[in-house]
């Protein structure tokens, strides 16, 4: 007699992981990056130099050091930082973790209780969206324009929510490249956010994963850095998308005291040693020159997609071109769904992000959606892209009033 395991399971679950099956043909999902890029040569000769010289260390978790995690790579993250976004932090101002999605739980856990309200933008990263709704938190989108946060309808819904009595927890960000459009905001528009979250006595969680990635290779300096010392912006990163992102290694920066708050949420035993170890290693010396490379491949696949978007939509299609980073964002006429071209598009070997899952309003995001061209092939942009023009054509949404 066999026992059905799932009868035990507790209520509210997500719905089950569906069975791992091999990428399509046109797989434009996920945070994916360049394969060609990633520098596994020197990964593995830094891993082999950092285990000769630190191996005894992995008998013991954190490797016999802070939680806060690995020293040297948190000296890195504090080097990085001050040269290539102008942010001053200490060592004891960070917090390793595995991956930025660990950083997004961890902040979440220390702020926010169910009937909370966040501020998010109107298009933003799905994860966080996701999150916000098991959580039982209610979030307001702030509208964007191509250069990101809208300051005036920021004012507008702090002084509506403060009408009823209502402070955001914190207000999400992500200034630099943001996911999904790829804009960037200018310095005089992160003073103005930080000024309206001061005068309304709101945190800013910055969420700058994709901040080396900016066409030009310049970054503007971070919302934190602004802040001059005034506690009010918790900031993460990643080196998913500058170095790989199965390597799971984010990190958080904010007060000391901040940080040894999520610390103490942090109940993972310490993120990878061996990841941790190998980013400190090879990080020093190659991770500019890195990174150099990488845009210029990313910058590349990136001009491909939104040249072919042109080419096989038309004018019917608008496409801004991202000023950095892995995704180029989409917008159809009114009336179109992307949710319902989805399945057509699987059928045909395509998978993209509908825009309603990577929105604070899904009816808003429904005529959009999201195509990462990080790990695509060149070839494979242009027939991809023009399949799903195709799929479209034949969906009859094009045909419809407004669409």
């Amino acid at each position: 007699m066999s026992f059905d395991m799932a009868t035990a399971f507790r209520p509210g679950l997500p719905e089950p992981a569906v069975p791992w099956q091999d990428p399509p043909d046109f797989a434009f999902v996920g945070g994916n990056n360049d394969a060609d890029s990633v520098p596994f040569g020197g990964l593995a000769e830094a891993a082999v130099n950092a285990l000769k010289r630190e191996g005894r260390a992995l008998a013991t978790y954190n490797l016999g050091g802070s939680p806060l995690g690995y020293l040297p790579l948190r000296r890195f993250v504090c080097d990085a930082l001050g040269v290539r976004a102008d942010t001053t932090v200490q060592p004891d101002e960070v917090l390793i973790t595995s991956g930025s999605l660990q950083a997004l739980d961890l902040v979440n856990q220390a702020l926010l209780a169910p009937g909370d309200t966040v501020l998010i933008e109107q298009a933003t990263y799905g994860g966080m969206v996701s999150r916000l709704q098991r959580l039982g938190v209610s979030y307001v989108g702030i509208e964007l324009d191509e250069h990101g946060i809208d300051v005036a309808h920021l004012a507008s819904v702090l002084d509506e929510l403060a009408a009823a009595g209502r402070t955001p927890k914190y207000l999400y960000t992500i200034p630099t490249v943001q996911n999904p459009t790829g804009s960037v905001l200018p310095v005089e528009r992160r003073l103005e956010v930080l000024a309206l979250a001061r005068r309304h006595g709101v945190p800013i969680f910055e969420d700058d994963c994709y901040a080396d990635l900016v066409w030009d290779g310049t970054r503007p300096p971070t919302i934190r850095s602004l802040d001059d010392g005034g506690g009010q912006v918790i900031y993460c990163g990643s080196f998913s998308k500058s170095i790989a992102p199965a390597l799971r290694v984010g990190y958080i920066v904010a007060d000391q005291s901040v940080v040894l708050q999520l610390m103490a949420l942090k109940s993972d035993a310490g993120t990878g040693a061996l990841e941790q170890l190998t980013l400190a290693e090879f990080a020093p010396s190659h991770f500019d020159q890195h990174v150099e490379r990488l845009i210029a491949a990313l910058k590349r696949k990136c001009d491909r997609m939104v040249e072919a978007v042109g080419r096989e939509f038309g004018a019917e299609v608008t496409v801004t071109p991202p000023k950095g980073g892995i995704y180029v964002w989409l917008t159809f006429p009114d009336g179109v769904d992307t949710d319902a071209l989805a399945p057509a598009a699987a059928e045909a070997g395509i998978q993209f992000n509908p825009g309603s899952g990577w929105s604070a309003d899904p009816a808003w995001g429904r005529r959009r959606l999201r195509l990462c061209f990080g790990d695509a092939e060149e070839s494979s942009i242009d027939r991809g892209v023009a399949e799903l023009a195709r799929v479209y054509r034949e969906s009859g949404q094009a045909d419809q009033p407004g669409g």
